[in-house]
């Protein structure tokens, strides 16, 4: 039956919805298609076959009589009005090409989001918003046996219409638009009769009447670059760490030794997948002593050499290495060798690629409209919108998503200091003010506090840290006292300090002698990490050996002494992969570490006091127990500049202590007299100059004797001690 444009049938459809369906940009097509009774007692169907030549109707058990031929409507519309009040469970046989294709009406179904999601979706509250949008595999049961397909449904508040597209119609939308649920700007459609691993888009009419195909922003799972589709994905992983998750629930990492083996999987040993690295990463990191690993951005993005901080799919794992369910093992593998895991998070921008999340539904959506604060000048990417409730919704439910679905156990959180700064990298007239006339980002700043008061709160047990390099206050201040509420900062002032200080060759340090103090200054400020990190291998700056004054001998006993000092220092650790055997050449994506090194006794010898040094960090409290109070940390002697030797002690909470002491020349000091605060037999517990290690095996024959009848330092007690040359040297007390 052909329509006259503007004429009615029974529901009222005139020639210009069915048109809009069609075109794609009816809000509501499950309002023209599907079934439908009417007012005089029957049920109208139609569904949309595009290109088909015949569409059956097959309902009850599919006998000659329950199968009806439909009328070609309008454009790929088919109709049919059944003289019945009740509508029939039904499924369509399509003709293409002579060849019959059954299949299921998408239409007839009810939305999968309920009301309290989409209000939850409205205020910016969804903290599981990862459930209900993205791509779902879903079973219903039916006359016909149990129905499989996959719910789509994704956030375009500005659009004028929505399809999905992918395998399952040879990425032509036409057959799929999707419905607009109310005020939340949510799209939603289930495609019956499709499985899981299908790759698909989303195809957005934006106010500008262009389409764009869009990767999923909640896609669980991607292509592997550079191809861009999303795919559907259910993960079967089994967890085997319930007694790793339930430890962690119980005890408060905040108090707890942290040393942290930072890795680029992509680099670390090139071409192992993530089953591999289940193997070779998890024996590498125990054997090494580290407590946790952080992996850098394991999130979709697209280009492979970076190290992933520009991310395209914020929920999905990249698929370079293998599956989501992959990576669940790898994190599960690290959690049963009681290794944690930390993920770099990347909440401060995003970039600007057309197929991912910029300029989503043709507008400004999940980055801010205002170039002066939606866009970044010295990365070339966009900026989260942080003043928008369904943003700040997107990148919590992410962190929620990571810590719930992949059991990770922290988020570093990279550049925090750009979000905080409405002038960051920005000259003047490039940046408006806050209402209050200030620089800062307050939607930013109450963004972090709602995100970290959130995971807190949902996930025992977790961490956040904060890489944040300004004098910004109370970081690791909880949100109820007005802080960021992180649970740590990276102490990037430490690390540019102390890496100035031993660029210079010794004879010159004595002129920068704070740099190497200077931290303490403001040590219980904030709760600290010392890190040593990827940033400092890159861009020309060499490995952290090329760094080392010297010649070859005093640039690994200067590398030696510095990690003794590094972990001796209040603050958790964090080094980056290759730094813990000396790597010497600058990080490179495509060659990877150098592990060759390895053979040779000088670079297998640093790798021995790392391991030493977190043997040693992990089994002696006084080390850690109180990083965070001043009562765990007293010097010895911080001004002997002119012989380039810092000594202190660490405490536990018995009073038990550490002596730590480091020399930075390259003179072997003999006689050195230093304060101690008790007499009797102090225990070399760590000598970074000892042979084993490749140094020169000065020391103190394992055994300092300390006197009482004679006070130095300020201490009732001292001893004369070796210190051995460009060394750091470890002394534990006789115990309380």
């Amino acid at each position: 039956m052909k329509m006259r444009r503007g004429q009615a049938d029974a529901l009222s459809v005139t020639l210009d919805d069915l048109d809009r369906v069609v075109d794609g940009w009816h809000h509501d097509p499950h309002a023209i298609l599907g079934p439908h009774p009417t007012a005089d007692g029957r049920v109208v169907i139609r569904v949309l076959r595009p290109d088909a030549e015949s569409v059956t109707l097959v309902s009850g058990s599919g006998a000659p009589q329950d199968r009806l031929e439909m009328t070609h409507e309008h454009r790929g519309i088919w109709r049919i009005t059944l003289d019945t009040e009740q509508v029939p469970h039904y499924a369509v046989d399509v003709e293409y090409d002579g060849q019959i294709v059954p299949g299921d009406d998408p239409y007839r179904f009810w939305p999968t989001l309920g009301e309290m999601d989409l209000y939850l979706i409205g205020e910016g509250r969804h903290e599981q918003l990862w459930e209900v949008l993205g791509a779902h595999p879903r079973s219903y049961e039916s006359p016909f046996g149990t129905l499989h397909g996959v719910s789509f449904a994704v956030w375009a508040p500005n659009a004028r219409g929505v399809r999905v597209v992918g395998d399952f119609n040879h990425w032509d939308g036409t057959a799929h638009p999707m419905r607009s649920l109310g005020s939340a700007g949510v799209w939603e459609v289930f495609v019956p009769g499709i499985t899981g691993n299908l790759r698909y888009k989303f195809a957005v009419l934006g106010p500008d009447g262009h389409w764009r195909q869009k990767a999923d922003p909640m896609a669980f799972a991607t292509e592997i670059p550079p191809a861009t589709a999303s795919v559907v994905f259910a993960s079967e992983y089994a967890w085997q760490d319930g007694d790793w998750l339930a430890a962690r629930a119980d005890s408060d990492p905040h108090r707890k030794p942290i040393s942290i083996y930072e890795v680029h999987l992509g680099s670390w040993r090139p071409g192992l997948s993530y089953q591999q690295l289940a193997g070779e990463l998890v024996e590498y990191v125990v054997d090494s002593g580290f407590t946790h690993v952080e992996l850098l951005p394991v999130a979709e993005h697209p280009y492979g050499p970076s190290w992933g901080y520009q991310v395209t799919s914020y929920f999905a794992p990249t698929a370079r290495f293998g599956s989501p369910d992959d990576l669940r093992h790898l994190i599960d593998a690290l959690h049963q060798a009681g290794i944690g895991v930390i993920i770099d998070w990347v909440p401060a921008h995003f970039p600007k690629d057309d197929w991912a999340l910029a300029r989503f539904d043709g507008t400004a959506l999940y980055e801010h409209p205002d170039p002066r604060r939606g866009e970044h000048p010295d990365w070339g990417t966009y900026v989260f919108d942080f003043g928008r409730r369904e943003v700040r919704n997107f990148l919590v439910a992410n962190a929620l998503f990571w810590f719930e679905e992949f059991h990770v156990d922290g988020l570093r959180v990279d550049a925090v200091a750009s979000m905080l700064y409405l002038d960051y990298s920005r000259a003047p007239g490039q940046w408006e003010p806050n209402t209050f006339g200030g620089r800062e980002n307050l939607d930013a700043v109450a963004f972090l506090q709602e995100l970290n008061a959130t995971i807190y709160r949902r996930v025992p047990g977790a961490i956040t840290i904060a890489e944040e390099s300004t004098a910004w206050g109370g970081v690791t201040r909880p949100t109820f006292l007005g802080g960021l509420g992180f649970g740590f900062k990276w102490n990037m002032g430490w690390m540019h300090d102390s890496l100035d200080y031993l660029r210079h060759e010794p004879i010159h340090r004595q002129y920068h002698h704070n740099q190497m103090t200077f931290a303490m200054m403001y040590a219980y400020s904030e709760r600290y990490v010392l890190p040593i990190s990827h940033d400092e291998v890159v861009h020309g700056k060499g490995s952290l050996i090329a760094r080392m004054p010297g010649d070859r001998w005093q640039q690994l006993a200067n590398l030696r002494a510095f990690l003794g000092f590094m972990w001796a220092h209040p603050g958790r650790k964090l080094l980056f992969m290759g730094s813990e055997f000396a790597q010497s050449s600058e990080w490179n994506d495509e060659r990877g570490l150098d592990w060759w090194l390895l053979q040779f006794e000088e670079h297998a010898g640093i790798l021995r006091v790392v391991t030493d040094l977190n043997r040693t960090y992990r089994s002696v409290p006084a080390l850690w127990e109180l990083d965070d109070e001043p009562a765990g940390f007293s010097w010895i002697e911080a001004n002997d500049h002119g012989a380039n030797v810092f000594s202190w002690l660490r405490f536990d909470r018995s009073g038990n202590a550490v002596a730590c002491l480091v020399n930075l020349s390259p003179v072997p000091r003999t006689g050195y007299r230093i304060g101690l605060p008790a007499a009797g037999e102090w225990t070399e517990l760590l000598n970074t100059d000892a042979k084993d290690y490749g140094g020169s095996g000065m020391g103190n024959l394992g055994v300092v004797r300390a006197a009482g009848s004679r006070g130095w330092h300020g201490q009732p007690a001292s001893a004369d001690v070796t210190l051995p040359p460009l060394a750091t040297v470890y002394l534990a007390s006789p115990q309380v």
